[in-house]
């Protein structure tokens, strides 16, 4: 499809029209997206005010803060939050202070209040204002001028927060995901490396290249082909919310641990890959969780927060080491390849190709239907 010379909005009616007709094409045919859906500016806002807003975000693992007080802060599509944990349970508030839009926390840590180190504004862990010095005018309301607080989630052990008044239902988005990955037990593996990486990425570029097979052995040769060659790959339980396949060790290879007393053979055997729309991408296996929260920056930008946790004490610390290296090395193969792609996808010539079959990318098909129905349904 040819895009002429035209104003954003008529460039964005276009668009979305190109993407129903690619989710309407048959099952045997599908199409991947035209270049110009991860290069354009203005889609991007689009999708910013649209699908990103209204989605479930994966913030982390909950086992990052663990006591009373325990905090850290994050930013979402230009909404700056502070994750905290507080009278046992975890809330999202606004990292916004009500009185002059200075930032209330930095980083992470434990706090017992948060103080806003402009005016000294001082607000409860739950978001109330405790304290505002020298606001003595008739028009100050103290009640009315606490953080605000977004809609907030734990599954799996992972935290999830909504930007919209309105969220979905989390449970109903992901029915059918605890099928695949129930049996490990994810809520009870445990935090053992985080990291924050910037890629230069259009943020749909990841999702669909961690959720596709097709690319392992080519990609991979040395880090993932001899444990979860494309020839393996196999498509998987997909939901309103969520896709997935299986990546199966070749017989010959060990397994990769023995986890949760309640995993089968076969579920030792692989690993299990899902996203969690828009924005979640993750692998479980037996003793090993790893997963990327991709946070958009600009079109052609993605903040990458991504942690690795691992089930009890299968895995010693010399081999924990080396599964967190594989990992590095696996996103850096990816980043580098999905950073040229950027690149590239600028080009008249990308009008978006023909995907591979179920095993190989129909997980990317699956991708790009949630996005044609959550673009009908704004």
């Amino acid at each position: 499809m040819a895009y002429p010379a035209t104003s954003s909005a008529a460039l964005i009616a276009d668009m979305r029209a190109e993407l129903q007709r690619i989710a309407a094409l048959p099952a045997d045919a599908p199409q991947g997206l035209p270049g110009v859906f991860y290069t354009d500016p203005s889609f991007f806002e689009y999708e910013c005010q649209t699908i990103l807003r209204q989605g479930w975000q994966c913030l982390g693992r909950a086992d990052e803060i663990p006591e009373e007080g325990d905090y850290y802060t994050i930013q979402i599509l230009n909404e700056p939050l502070i994750i905290v944990r507080t009278g046992g349970e975890i809330r999202v508030l606004s990292n916004v202070c009500r009185h002059r839009g200075m930032p209330v926390a930095e980083g992470a840590g434990t706090a017992k209040r948060f103080i806003c180190s402009y005016h000294a504004w001082t607000y409860a862990l739950d978001g109330e204002l405790k304290r505002a010095a020298r606001m003595k005018n008739a028009g100050f309301d103290m009640a009315n001028c606490g953080l605000p607080s977004f809609p907030c989630e734990e599954r799996m052990g992972f935290i999830y927060v909504s930007l919209s008044d309105t969220p979905s239902d989390l449970d109903a988005e992901l029915t059918g995901l605890n099928s695949l990955v129930g049996a490990y037990e994810p809520d009870q593996f445990r935090l053992v490396h985080s990291a924050q990486e910037i890629w230069r990425t259009n943020w749909k570029c990841l999702v669909e290249n961690f959720m596709e097979g097709y690319h392992l052995s080519v990609v991979h040769p040395q880090t993932l082909h001899g444990y979860t060659p494309t020839g393996l790959s196999k498509k998987a339980v997909s939901g309103p919310g969520f896709t997935s396949y299986n990546a199966k060790y070749p017989e010959d290879a060990p397994t990769r641990g023995y986890g949760s007393s309640g995993l089968s053979d076969a579920e030792r055997r692989r690993s299990s890959l899902y996203s969690v729309f828009p924005c979640q991408v993750a692998s479980q296996a037996a003793t090993l969780l790893v997963s990327l929260s991709i946070l958009p920056l600009t079109v052609d930008s993605i903040d990458v927060r991504w942690t690795v946790s691992t089930y009890g004490d299968d895995l010693d610390e010399d081999t924990l080491k080396a599964r967190i290296k594989l990992w590095e090395d696996v996103n850096t193969e990816d980043r580098e390849k999905l950073e040229k792609m950027q690149t590239a996808l600028g080009s008249r010539h990308a009008t978006g190709g023909p995907l591979a079959g179920e095993d190989y990318e129909g997980t990317v098909r699956d991708f790009l239907l949630w996005l044609a129905r959550q673009d009908a349904a704004t």
